[in-house]
């Protein structure tokens, strides 16, 4: 039976003062523009018209996959992890089933599903204990599953994506940890680029911040650079339905004002703008692509707060 998370247990993962917490920003930023019951935010953009433009970007048919690989050893943000068992059921060896002698081998996943390439929802993060639409964690928060906003509700993700190549603008392979991505920075890049952001885009920063994930782990997941949260706002004032980055949490760490995820709080929270964690963007960027058709259709965990996700750019 599913639980409603209680104020006790609230308190013990961070989450007090449930109903009562006010978001103490000063900002009137809920109900959302698209309804007070609203809970996919951003995707009631996606149209069939924004798919018939992307599919026009189609010239050679080639993918890309932007997912990285997940297991054991991926770096996780704080203590997430993934083991993955395998097994044959039954006899020593496997069992054998029917006259035909059918074997088979399963497997069985046990950990966290924000790990690797993801996608966060709209119940991930909020301000002062309020999330999108002015929701408090009573409102839909259980122990068995969000009972809104869950990762299910989000429909396919097919529009126009484009690629911004952020540590080339700043003349390196790798920008710097804690570095901050700017509304000017991104403007220059779309300037670089000969493109303007439109309603319904999916926007890619390409950092190089993935390729130390193997090379160098330890500083992987202790710090990213990142957009800032007027980046974050501008993004979403263009319309777009999600962004993302080569990092694990698209917000620059360490913050240099000491700021925690304000970029997050920017997208997911005020905007319902879904963001996209450790894209591996490296090789669009490589080819010189910087637009192409984005297809994503996650696993629809039944009241999961995010999930890993293999999107992929066609050109």
């Amino acid at each position: 039976m599913k639980m409603i998370l209680t104020a006790a247990l609230a308190s013990t993962i961070g989450l007090t003062a449930l109903a009562e917490q006010h978001d103490g920003s000063g900002e009137n930023w809920y109900p959302s523009q698209y309804g007070e019951d609203d809970e996919i935010g951003a995707a009631n953009l996606l149209t069939p018209e924004l798919v018939q433009r992307a599919a026009g970007l189609v010239t050679e048919g080639r993918t890309y996959a932007l997912g990285i690989p997940v297991g054991p050893d991926t770096p996780g943000f704080g203590v997430r992890e993934l083991d993955i068992n395998i097994f044959m059921p039954g006899q020593e060896g496997g069992a054998t089933l029917g006259p035909n002698e059918m074997t088979y081998v399963d497997d069985v996943i046990m950990g966290w599903i924000g790990l690797g390439s993801q996608i966060d929802g709209l119940g991930h993060l909020g301000i002062a204990n309020t999330f999108y639409n002015g929701n408090r964690p009573g409102d839909f928060i259980t122990t068995g599953g969000l009972t809104k906003m869950g990762i299910h509700n989000i429909p396919p993700i097919v529009t126009r994506g484009i690629v911004l190549d952020m540590a080339g603008q700043a003349g390196s392979d790798v920008m710097e940890e804690g570095t901050l991505i700017s509304v000017a920075d991104i403007q220059t890049a779309l300037d670089a680029a000969e493109l303007t952001i439109e309603e319904g885009d999916v926007i890619l920063l390409h950092t190089g911040w993935l390729t130390l994930i193997e090379s160098e782990p330890d500083r992987f997941a202790a710090g990213e650079p990142g957009i800032d949260a007027e980046g974050a706002a501008w993004l979403a004032e263009q319309g777009v339905v999600a962004v993302g980055a080569d990092t694990w949490g698209l917000d620059a760490v360490p913050n240099p004002d000491g700021l925690v995820f304000p970029a997050h709080q920017e997208l997911l929270a005020k905007n319902g703008v879904y963001i996209l964690e450790n894209m591996a963007t490296g090789q669009l960027v490589e080819d010189g692509v910087s637009e192409f058709m984005f297809v994503l259709g996650q696993p629809r965990f039944e009241g999961a707060v995010q999930s890993m996700i293999n999107p992929i750019a066609i050109r």
